[in-house]
């Protein structure tokens, strides 16, 4: 079966920028040029929620790992973190001097990075909503950083035509790959974290291999890249590109797997769920498309590893060896020796932690916002005490 096309949400006034479900797919946020940040509900006849509070187009969002917080960044060079509720409330960052044109959470929800048209790619905590630092080698606009899946390292790509590998702890950029004849829009880590993929205006996608640093794949489209993203299987890669359409890469056999003509306009941004099923994608027709996957049946199998040419267009003839280390697959016997109740436990816990986490994010945003409704009172506060000050200064006169 081919993918199909599941839903459809109309509620942007203006290109939609961005796109990311939460963890248990009950929710698609997306971002737009019309300043908005939507929470769609993937329940049918659920209403979609509108946060208003960024000044400008918003370019980014992402849902944190546990989906009880929304990360934003905007041309008005602010970060927001939103609490996806019916209030919307936020809390803003400001360290950067540019437009933000990309936000990402780590895996375990505690750091959030961004990058931004000041060049520089900025690390925050997420609870104490602080500062930490700044990487700034690039000579040109960010446009996407992503942390790897274990935290470690951090990938950006910028209009400098390179993409850049950090050492999250050292804060050195380790490695750069300058083989992209264009801006570098999107870059992203495979699952496994061993490798990563970037997209950008000359049209190709190109996967690395961050532990050799050497060039696995190579795809030659005819239009600029916009966006990409892993299929959590690592096996697929969907890209977003300005001639309308989507495409799904099959990364094992190396070739392009589908067209998908969907979008009037270019394909702005593309996200798969966390469990693969769906796919969401958003264009400059102000229209977010939920397509089902259907194409990856059975993933669930042992991928067997393979060996296959880097290139699809023959220029990189060289059958480059993707080694089958990339695909951590657990297989059936591993799988057999845990027992049931290991399982339920261990699935459990993960539960109650993951509720911890939520009501912690909850907790952080809340103390936020009152801190913040705290100073305006006291504002407030001091500005009556001084008009009185005044007023009885008027008096004695």
């Amino acid at each position: 079966e081919d993918p199909s096309l599941e839903r459809h949400f109309k509620g942007h006034r203006d290109a939609v920028t961005s796109v990311d479900f939460s963890r248990a797919k009950k929710q698609l946020a997306s971002g737009s040029m019309d300043s908005c940040l939507m929470i769609w509900s993937m329940k049918p006849q659920m209403r979609a929620y509108r946060f208003l509070g960024h000044k400008d187009a918003v370019l980014c969002v992402q849902f944190s790992p546990s989906g009880h917080l929304v990360a934003s960044g905007s041309r008005d060079k602010t970060v927001r973190l939103w609490i996806p509720s019916v209030k919307g409330e936020s809390t803003v960052f400001k360290a950067h001097t540019g437009t933000v044109r990309s936000v990402h959470f780590s895996s375990d929800g505690q750091s959030l990075v961004t990058a931004s048209d000041d060049k520089t790619i900025k690390v925050w905590t997420v609870h104490r909503q602080k500062f930490l630092f700044s990487l700034s080698q690039h000579i040109n606009w960010v446009r996407c950083a992503r942390f790897s899946p274990d935290g470690r390292l951090i990938v950006s790509a910028s209009d400098d035509k390179t993409v850049k590998l950090w050492d999250k702890t050292s804060r050195e950029c380790i490695h750069s790959f300058c083989e992209h004849g264009g801006f570098v829009n999107h870059v992203d880590f495979h699952p496994s974290g061993n490798c990563i993929a970037a997209g950008g205006t000359d049209s190709t996608v190109k996967l690395w291999d961050v532990r050799m640093n050497r060039l696995l794949q190579h795809y030659q489209g005819n239009s600029v890249v916009n966006s990409l993203s892993f299929h959590p299987s690592g096996n697929y890669l969907v890209t977003a590109s300005s001639d309308s359409t989507l495409k799904i890469l099959d990364l094992l056999e190396g070739r392009l797997l589908y067209t998908l003509h969907g979008h009037q306009g270019p394909a702005t941004c593309v996200a798969f769920s966390r469990d693969g099923d769906l796919f969401a994608s958003g264009g400059s027709d102000e229209q977010v498309m939920v397509w089902k996957t259907n194409f990856d049946a059975d993933y669930g199998e042992v991928v067997k590893p393979q060996k296959y040419s880097s290139s699809v267009d023959g220029t990189h003839g060289t059958g480059v060896e993707m080694d089958g280390g990339i695909h951590h697959k657990k297989t059936k016997t591993q799988d057999s020796v845990r027992t049931h109740e290991q399982q339920e436990e261990e699935t459990s816990l993960a539960n109650t932690l993951e509720h911890i986490m939520g009501q912690l994010d909850v907790l952080t945003q809340t103390v936020s916002i009152l801190e913040q409704r705290l100073t305006l009172t006291e504002d407030k506060l001091k500005e009556c005490l001084e008009t009185q000050q005044k007023i009885i200064q008027n008096k004695t006169n």
